[in-house]
């Protein structure tokens, strides 16, 4: 067989796709040149990898077979780059991490001083959601992945490296936006605004009040944390969101934090990799720069015991 290192990859890129444009995209390489890779590996090793079925691209029995030889291959790879970046040192070195959206809010910022301290490291940023994380981490295609809840049932190993506390927000004209130590009761007679389903975010919120069997009234479903805030400022219901979400809508008071009843719900940000995964150096020490460093470059957000709506850092 005469294939190549590039068309595993162009087609390890459509499959996980299962679409030749978001391949294209992803690879910044044209649909025709992604069609004309995987042709030519089809031609190499006489076997169709897909077909076609309507408007949808599925892989064939041939397909799934090079799929799992691809990733074996890719991931040899990748352990051979780490073992020869450890050789050579942090110089040149690359980091590819992905971040659930909310982690976006702060991580540009620790990003930001770890590489000013490592100029010549190039960094890949992938910011996306839940779904797509537990994906990348099943597929082993990133370094790292900061989420705020790993997944229980992956073989994966996750270290925690900030708090992330969720609150209960409201426009500063709301009824409760005054009150003291809400009941979590009163919270049922109110509309929450809330995140798809399968969000980290949702997910804990909807444990939360299960446990303690209060039953809350949900209203839209929406697909990002702004478009909650924006929601909530309408006045079109209550927003559970990470603290660290908000800072700017509180500090300009269009959202205020309520003083709520055993809240804030403590959560926090882990990094995640694949367990026996062997780190590159680079990606050793962005880990190491976050156990260490992140929680006084962002700092820890607490609720002040006076007042709701202002915090205090420590």
């Amino acid at each position: 067989m005469h294939l190549t290192l590039r068309q595993l990859k162009v087609f390890e890129s459509v499959a996980r796709h299962l679409n030749f444009t978001r391949a294209a995209e992803e690879l910044f390489l044209t649909q025709p040149a992604v069609s004309m890779q995987v042709k030519l590996l089809e031609t190499h090793l006489g076997l169709a990898l897909f077909e076609q079925l309507g408007k949808s691209v599925h892989l064939t029995e041939a397909g799934q077979e090079v799929l799992g030889y691809a990733r074996n291959i890719s991931q040899q790879l990748d352990e051979l780059e780490a073992v020869l970046n450890r050789m050579k040192g942090l110089a040149g070195g690359k980091l590819r991490i992905s971040v659930a959206t909310t982690a976006n809010y702060f991580i540009p910022t620790l990003l930001g001083t770890f590489s000013r301290r490592f100029p010549e490291i190039t960094v890949s940023l992938d910011v996306t959601n839940r779904e797509i994380l537990l994906q990348q981490l099943s597929e082993n295609t990133v370094d790292l992945v900061i989420m705020g809840q790993p997944p229980a049932e992956a073989d994966v190993k996750a270290a925690d490296f900030m708090e992330n506390p969720l609150v209960i927000v409201a426009p500063p004209e709301h009824a409760l936006a005054k009150q003291k130590k809400i009941p979590l009761k009163r919270l049922q007679d109110e509309v929450f605004l809330v995140r798809e389903p399968g969000s980290g975010t949702r997910i804990a919120m909807e444990r939360f009040f299960t446990e303690r069997e209060i039953q809350l009234k949900t209203g839209m479903e929406v697909g990002s944390n702004e478009a909650i805030k924006q929601s909530v400022q309408a006045g079109l219901g209550l927003g559970l969101l990470s603290r660290a979400t908000i800072e700017q809508e509180l500090e300009l008071k269009r959202l205020v934090e309520l003083d709520v009843a055993e809240f804030p719900i403590m959560r926090h940000w882990y990094m995640v990799h694949r367990k026996g995964k062997r780190l590159s150096g680079v990606a050793e020490a962005f880990k190491d720069f976050m156990l260490k460093e992140a929680r006084a470059l962002i700092g820890v957000v607490t609720p002040s015991p006076t007042s709701p709506g202002q915090r205090k850092r420590r």
